[in-house]
């Protein structure tokens, strides 16, 4: 019992240093949150943080994979798992769910993009990027073998489809971070929304070729989501940073 009382104290504290991080990431940005703030907000010493994360670069791993385990897959789940949806609509819904979330969290996510793409991070970047992977692939090539059964997709090799799929997601997302974090001042609108309408469009092309689908069949990316995400006021530090 002691150990039991232990662990769910260990796991309190924990959430209560992420908890913090979160909200000082909203308030900062994560390049100039510092290990200092959090313990100033929760009132702790050193020595107390690091007992429970080695650096802020593990604070963030782990604010990352926490945003991946409790938030982004059980979104998904639900999605997926509802009876009488054809893998197109599940598929559909899949990229849906994931678009909607990161749109309900873009300061945040502007907040982190320097700090992901940052050469230091490299190595923490495809860390974080093979989680991602692993988590999300289960419930990708459910979809896919269902596809296969009911004759929307094409492929003798659907969970091999499904890792495809995912790098060809994480390229577009590497594309439109580097737009992102292009000088305003340097964008013509004009360029920028047929470069991601182009973007876009050859995504689901590749996508509809991994899976041997209907060419047109799938409708995968919302166009003016993805530019809202260039027209909205960005984060103080991004602007004061000079870019978007």
């Amino acid at each position: 019992m002691a150990r039991m009382l232990n662990e769910a104290e260990y796991a309190a504290r924990r959430k209560e240093i992420l908890d913090a991080a979160l909200r000082l990431v909203y308030t900062k940005g994560f390049d100039r949150m510092t290990i200092q703030d959090i313990l100033n907000d929760l009132r702790i010493s050193k020595g107390a943080f690091y007992h429970y994360f080695e650096s802020k670069a593990a604070v963030l791993e782990a604010l990352t994979e926490r945003m991946v385990v409790e938030e982004t897959l059980p979104l998904l789940a639900a999605a997926v798992e509802q009876p009488g949806l054809s893998a197109i609509e599940k598929l559909e819904r899949y990229f849906d769910v994931g678009q909607r979330w990161k749109s309900g969290r873009k300061d945040l996510m502007l907040s982190l993009l320097r700090v992901w793409v940052a050469d230091e991070n490299a190595i923490f970047r495809q860390k974080m990027l093979a989680f991602q992977t692993q988590s999300a692939t289960p419930l990708l090539a459910e979809i896919l073998r269902q596809g296969v059964r009911e004759g929307l997709f094409n492929t003798d090799y659907p969970e091999q489809a499904c890792l495809v799929i995912v790098y060809i997601l994480q390229g577009l997302s590497e594309t439109l971070i580097r737009l992102l974090l292009t000088r305003e001042g340097d964008r013509d609108p004009a360029r920028l929304e047929r470069d991601v309408t182009t973007y876009a469009n050859a995504l689901t092309d590749a996508i509809e070729r991994v899976l041997g689908a209907r060419r047109g069949s799938l409708h995968l990316v919302d166009v003016p989501a993805l530019m809202d995400w260039f027209s909205r006021e960005q984060p103080a530090e991004h602007r004061e940073a000079g870019g978007v």
